[in-house]
């Protein structure tokens, strides 16, 4: 039966993360992908956003890494030259509500290290954004945007080069704990299926990474590891020069997503979104009669906006732990050996800020898997 070292489930912006990081070990990898090719899923149905982390719990994982990732990924963007732009971020308030949630944001952020915010006045954001209206701004300039593809690429092709090897169309049917690792069955395109053996099962399955731990045993239910879907749609603007917007304009953050925010593109373009709604299938068809809901949620801040301004864009599904009726959630990181599966690595819940603490999160399995080799 074949043998590896370290098996990878999943190649979207984290499993490539993880790949490109891990064959530092010089080991035997392989990386496991259901689809045709990496990032198919939720790594290329984003904002691009690069975020400074504003608004993660102090001291979580989504905090620590968002930060650190941040660091880290203009840092690989330019030395390899991954298209990127540091926009910087305005937080936008219309009302005293608002004003008192960016407030909260502000002190958030501060707790957890975020450098370099202030807050704007009406006549200091005119001169920023001048078709932009608000009350109060917290202003963030460490956030940015990235060309999430061309990242992907990087990443996959420095994975390749140091010896890390991909299965696409290949999708893992089973996991059976063994006394040197684990069996791990998988199902290829042609219908049959094969088992090879790893000593490391790394889990970076996104959407489906719930259900990989399940097929390892772990009772997903009681340990908390199930995973909601939360689809999020996006309204491009038509002609996006009417508009000459030159930062990302946000409003404050709800209890369950960032809001419906304005994104420049590294093209030119201009996308309002994602909006947040909980759903029991995955499911990437764009209702176009919430384009109402849009325009009426970004015409405060934007008020030059016109119904006839947005068409429909894209659609992602955000893999959250958090259920719609509860409070937050943190990533799961987690090293399983308390479970009795040693060697074990589950990634779940890695929805946002999961692009931009991509090398973060690969830096801490790099460290939990040290002990191994």
């Amino acid at each position: 039966m074949q043998q590896n070292d370290i098996t990878i489930i999943g190649a979207g912006v984290v499993g490539l993360s993880i790949a490109s990081q891990l064959s530092k070990f010089n080991q035997n990898i392989v990386a496991i992908e259901k689809n045709d090719s990496f990032g198919q899923e939720s790594s290329s149905r984003n904002s691009e956003v690069i975020h400074s982390g504003l608004y993660y719990r102090s001291g979580s994982l989504k905090a620590q890494t968002c930060i650190q990732g941040n660091k880290l990924l203009y840092q690989l963007c330019l030395e390899q030259g991954i298209s990127f732009k540091r926009l910087g971020k305005l937080v936008v308030a219309c009302n005293q509500d608002e004003v008192q949630k960016i407030e909260a944001i502000y002190d958030n952020a501060l707790n957890s290290g975020v450098k370099n915010l202030n807050f704007l006045d009406p006549a200091e954001l005119c001169r920023l954004e001048p078709q932009v209206r608000a009350k109060k701004v917290l202003f963030s300039p460490n956030s940015g945007i990235i060309d999430s593809h061309g990242l992907m690429n990087f990443l996959y092709n420095r994975a390749k080069q140091q010896g890390v090897t991909f299965s696409f169309l290949t999708e893992v049917v089973g996991i059976d704990k063994q006394s040197s690792g684990y069996k791990v069955m998988v199902k290829e395109p042609n219908g049959e299926s094969f088992s090879f053996e790893s000593k490391i099962v790394v889990n970076a399955a996104g959407l489906c990474s719930d259900k990989i731990a399940e097929m390892a045993g772990i009772n997903i239910q009681a340990e908390n590891y199930k995973l909601s879907y939360c689809k999020g749609q996006y309204f491009r603007i038509k002609k996006p020069e009417k508009f000459s917007i030159k930062h990302l304009v946000y409003p404050p953050a709800t209890k369950i997503d960032l809001g419906i925010h304005v994104t420049p593109d590294l093209v030119g373009g201009l996308r309002l979104g994602p909006d947040a709604k909980y759903i029991s299938e995955i499911d990437y068809n764009i209702d176009e009669t919430d384009k109402v809901n849009f325009y009426n949620s970004v015409k405060k801040i934007l008020p030059s906006l016109e119904l006839e301004d947005l068409i429909p864009d894209t659609v992602g599904v955000r893999a959250k732990l958090q259920k719609e009726d509860e409070a937050f959630r943190d990533f799961v990181i987690s090293e399983e050996s308390q479970k009795g599966l040693p060697g074990f690595i589950n990634l779940i819940g890695i929805e946002s800020p999961g692009l931009t603490a991509c090398l973060a999160i690969a830096e801490r399995v790099k460290i939990i898997l040290e002990k191994y080799f």
